[in-house]
């Protein structure tokens, strides 16, 4: 017994993690009610590293393309509309595990069922304009960065206080 407990141990501390990439917009409610900053400063406080940013009207062929998955469904008009209404501010963020990392600060998509201290709970009350969009799963957030931005947009850095944050 002892011997499967060691090796279960040994086991995940072995594993190898996952340095990932995941998208982060500032949708276009955040964006008009100045939220950026803020949206920044948490994902930096978590100590996520920023390896691409910009702020961009974003253009009907884009938005299509980001929101493929839901063509057809009867939610589709309104966030394509929604989010050509306004700029936004797309982020790349990337650290060990970083989708989870990420949709943990942001919290449920659903404002009133995420918890205390994220930031759709501290900042948002409605599904539509929940502040924020963050990839799901690693495979997404892969597509996504290569939705929005170019591969020479993504800035290869390691940061002095990367040894504090990471273990590996």
């Amino acid at each position: 017994m002892t011997l499967s407990l060691l090796a279960m141990i040994k086991k995940i501390f072995s594993e190898e993690i996952s340095v990932e990439r995941t998208l982060v917009l500032v949708k276009p409610d955040g964006v008009q009610r100045g939220l950026i900053g803020e949206v920044i400063a948490r994902f930096e406080r978590r100590g996520l590293r920023l390896v691409a940013a910009k702020f961009m009207q974003v253009s009907q062929s884009l938005a299509e393309a980001h929101y493929a998955e839901h063509k057809g469904k009867v939610f589709y008009d309104g966030l394509i509309s929604y989010i050509t209404s306004a700029p936004v501010m797309a982020m790349v963020w990337e650290a060990n595990n970083a989708v989870a990392a990420v949709r943990q600060t942001v919290g449920s998509t659903k404002p009133a069922e995420s918890a205390p201290g994220t930031i759709r709970h501290d900042f948002g009350l409605e599904v539509g304009r929940n502040l924020i969009h963050a990839s799901d799963k690693p495979e997404t957030g892969e597509r996504e960065v290569a939705l929005w931005f170019k591969k020479e947009e993504l800035v290869d850095w390691a940061r002095d206080i990367d040894k504090w944050v990471f273990e590996k």
